[in-house]
């Protein structure tokens, strides 16, 4: 059995759920979410719990009997706490700021690049740490998100100038070893 796909998902206050055989519709204070999984795998909701287990034995059930609990999880924590990614931005001169919902990046091009924000998501800027706050109900949104902003500007090796993820190390390089 898989260790992550037989532990139950625990529904916390304030979050609804309704399970139609394969599909999951999920409602709480942040939004609600749908997704239909494979009809392979039996997915049970009974008092506030709901539990996934395979019919058999299959490779393709014991690779999708994980991976349904852990995406249930995701849109159970995701409506009910929300998901944020943090990216900081390194560099003289470079910036960010929210312009109404849109996010404008200053990122040494001669013109400003404004990202804006697909439903679900809103952006957050800390200008004296030079942090952007990505926010949203679905994991798989705001990951993608918080990699588009990346790409705007990816750290460079020498200087480490760039848009990176907090938690990130960049691999520095040695500059030109110069005349000796």
């Amino acid at each position: 059995m898989s260790r992550i796909g037989r532990m139950p998902v625990v529904i916390p206050n304030g979050v609804d759920v309704e399970v139609d055989g394969s599909n999951v519709h999920i409602k709480g204070p942040k939004g609600e979410m749908e997704r239909t999984f494979s009809p392979e795998i039996e997915i049970s909701y009974q008092d506030g719990v709901i539990e996934v287990k395979r019919k058999s034995d299959q490779r393709t059930q014991r690779a999708l009997h994980g991976m349904t609990r852990a995406l249930i999880n995701n849109m159970v924590v995701g409506v009910h706490t929300g998901f944020e990614k943090i990216l900081e931005i390194n560099g003289v001169g470079y910036r960010a700021e929210v312009n109404e919902k849109n996010l404008v990046l200053y990122v040494g091009y001669s013109h400003p690049v404004i990202i804006e924000p697909k439903t679900g998501i809103s952006f957050e800027v800390e200008p004296k740490t030079r942090q952007i706050k990505v926010l949203g109900y679905n994991k798989e949104i705001v990951g993608q998100v918080a990699a588009d902003i990346r790409k705007v500007r990816p750290p460079e090796p020498y200087k480490g100038k760039g848009i990176k993820y907090l938690s990130e190390q960049i691999r520095r390089k040695a500059g030109k070893a110069g005349k000796v």
